[in-house]
């Protein structure tokens, strides 16, 4: 069972547009409500993979409401968190030459009290886990601090756990060593403090981070693959994807492939891979199943290309 943390839902809407103009009347194409946070996103992938999961969130208000409905249709087990305040909602703006938009709310601000209950629930909840997925920005009342308590929480209850996220709250969770931390390309730079504009560049910045603590690094480049950097080596994965429709959520999509295929090696790495080239060819948040994966059109390899140039650089 993978469990899943997202301390920062959201509820969200998709818009997919032929192209944003700016200051005009703008037709939509298509409209999708989803749950939304990339602890969410992951559980929803890892359901869709045929796996179990359990999602633990905060959840306030109509959208809270909402998204625990959304959940418990799509066959996921929830253990909600109940807060004061509103859970946020967020919108994403698709245009059909793959430009995605994002707006996202900063969300509710949570009383002692509820942060109390999110650690409590957490704790109730991974008995049964493989692994726990750490997710997502954190809401205004938690301190950056509060990944690590948890990373630290976690490893005495002998659970293994793979955190994503970003800023002070990654690089204070380094400490207490996470087993795996899934970065971006522009993760990677804000953490090491320098642009990246190589994959050979993203190797490096990925073995400081081991450096700081991270057991293994799963670091997405976009379009130009995924990078795994562990004890025992580092590999280089892409797939051939022929039109990208939205990338929300594809990071979470290959985090989720990366633990239903055990979060270990070359092997897990190219399950991420194939996870997140399907979720780029679906609409909105639409998470992969089986039948979307293209196993054949993923390559994994140790000769990592070292010198290639990323096509969007990091900053």
């Amino acid at each position: 069972m993978i469990l899943t943390v997202t301390p920062n839902p959201s509820l969200d809407r998709t818009y997919e547009l032929p192209r944003l103009d700016r200051g005009e009347v703008v037709r939509a194409t298509g409209e999708r409500v989803d749950p939304g946070g990339k602890g969410v996103n992951v559980s929803r992938a890892v359901t869709a993979a045929g796996r179990r999961t359990v999602a633990v969130l905060p959840l306030g208000g109509a959208p809270g409401a909402l998204v625990a409905d959304l959940l418990d249709a799509q066959g996921i087990e929830v253990a909600p968190v109940p807060i004061a305040g509103a859970t946020r909602s967020n919108i994403a703006l698709a245009e059909a030459d793959g430009v995605l938009t994002k707006i996202n709310a900063p969300g509710p601000e949570l009383t002692a009290a509820e942060r109390e209950l999110l650690l409590d629930t957490v704790r109730r909840q991974s008995h049964d886990a493989d692994w726990i997925a750490c997710c997502g920005s954190l809401p205004r009342s938690l301190a950056p601090s509060w990944y690590a308590d948890l990373v630290a929480r976690a490893h005495t209850a002998g659970v293994r756990i793979a955190l994503d996220t970003s800023g002070p709250a990654l690089l204070q969770a380094l400490r207490e060593r996470p087993d795996v931390v899934k970065p971006n390309a522009e993760e990677l730079a804000e953490a090491v403090g320098r642009p990246l504009g190589t994959v050979g560049d993203a190797v490096k910045a990925a073995e400081e981070l081991r450096e700081l603590g991270a057991g293994a690094v799963l670091a997405s480049l976009g379009a130009d693959g995924q990078l795994l950097v562990d004890d025992a080596g580092t590999w280089y994965g892409n797939a051939r994807v022929d039109a990208v429709r939205s990338n929300v959520g594809a990071g979470d999509s290959s985090l989720a492939g990366f633990l239903v295929a055990g979060g270990v090696g070359p092997a897990a790495l190219a399950s991420a891979v194939a996870h997140g080239a399907a979720a780029v060819r679906l609409p909105g948040s639409v998470m992969p199943v089986p039948g979307d994966l293209d196993p054949a059109a993923v390559t994994v390899t140790a000769e990592v290309p070292l010198d290639r140039a990323l096509r969007e650089p990091a900053s």
